[in-house]
């Protein structure tokens, strides 16, 4: 998708193909795949454990607006306008409809307002929507993290260790961290840095394909380890008391940071079929990613019932991919129907230096010319 500065990057939309995946399987699969299972072969876990894909889409938010915004000034207000323009309405149309839905179960409407009031700072938003929050603290963060970043280039890693040093305080004083490093900026704050970082240092990753093939590797087998201990729920139980969650923010924004930016940079990435298909998904991920949850349980006790019983891993993997073709068109309906009509209300917040404008009114004096 552009973003209101007209630019595109279609490597970016690729990966939030794999990050939306990610989270659909996590959803759909254990559905009838039990928490305790975890796959033999390593790879795999990160399926398995698809959670993972949101730690993605955040390391990749970080990328994208140091991508963005680098050496740029801002208007601050007109970022938050097009931010909320962004995720906004559809997010207020799944609020809605579950709102409707909890009103004719006997819900009060008074407390689930309470609720979606408080989601405003702690993850109880529905169907993801916590997650947009986060998000949305981050961008109040934003203008300070880039004021740090542009004096000195180690600040940012810094900030990481601030988070770290944060994480084991709390984990000291309540016994657990697991909350903290999944629910809350508290953990995800990691993640959007190394997103950051990982733009700044972009010329050292690029063709660095021995460096990040063996990274994903190393990630790779310690998510397959963590799978194995029990996982997300069962480790030993949830939320859990396993120092290992004070780092898992790290390891992901890390891992995820180096993938991010060596595939955004080192490939001319292909404008074919298959490639513009995968970009849609991309595209479409924030529909998928909040409406999957109306879906997913039917769709797999369909699959269930009419195709194949799912006995083992690989069947619901297969159903996985079948049940998130299905997404791809509801995705597009709800683009373009609930999303688009909202970003064309979108307003520039790049302030222009002196040479930009001036480029610019003579780019319009031109094309005032040669229209005649």
């Amino acid at each position: 998708m552009k973003s209101s500065s007209g630019k595109y990057y279609i490597g970016l939309d690729h990966i939030r193909a794999v990050a939306i995946f990610m989270v659909f399987s996590w959803h759909f699969m254990h559905q009838e795949i039990p928490f305790t299972y975890a796959p033999s072969f390593f790879p795999l876990s990160l399926i398995n454990e698809g959670h993972t894909g949101v730690s993605l889409f955040m390391t990749l938010s970080g990328y994208l607006f140091a991508k963005l915004l680098d050496g740029k000034k801002i208007k601050y207000a007109s970022f938050l306008w097009n931010r909320f323009l962004r995720l906004a309405p559809l997010l207020f149309f799944v609020v809605t409809v579950i709102g409707i839905h909890q009103y004719s179960i006997g819900v009060p409407l008074h407390l689930y307002c309470l609720e979606i009031l408080n989601g405003l700072i702690m993850p109880t938003l529905p169907n993801g929507g916590w997650s947009i929050i986060v998000e949305f603290h981050f961008y109040l963060l934003l203008p300070f993290l880039l004021y740090i970043a542009r004096k000195s280039k180690y600040s940012l890693g810094i900030a990481v260790c601030f988070a770290i040093l944060l994480r084991l305080f709390l984990y000291k004083e309540v016994g657990e961290i697991q909350w903290f490093a999944y629910w809350t900026i508290c953990g995800r704050i990691d993640q959007f840095l190394f997103g950051m970082i990982a733009y700044q240092m972009r010329k050292h990753i690029i063709g660095r394909h021995f460096l990040v093939i063996g990274s994903f590797i190393a990630f790779s087998i310690f998510f397959w380890y963590f799978d194995q201990a029990g996982g997300f729920y069962n480790n030993p139980s949830y939320p859990s008391n396993r120092l290992v969650w004070v780092f898992i923010p790290t390891f992901e924004g890390l891992a995820y940071a180096l993938i991010i930016a060596w595939y955004d940079n080192s490939f001319t990435h292909s404008s074919s079929r298959v490639s513009r298909f995968i970009a849609l998904i991309g595209t479409y991920s924030y529909s998928i990613y909040l409406l999957h949850f109306f879906f997913y349980k039917v769709l797999i006790l369909v699959m269930a019932r009419y195709i194949m019983p799912v006995s083992n891993f690989y069947i619901a993997l297969c159903y996985s991919v079948l049940g998130f073709l299905f997404m791809v068109p509801i995705g597009y309906l709800s683009f373009r129907f609930i999303e688009s009509p909202f970003l064309k209300l979108r307003t520039n917040y790049i302030v222009k230096n002196d040479t930009e404008s001036v480029l610019e009114v003579r780019s319009r004096n031109s094309l005032g010319d040669s229209d005649g």
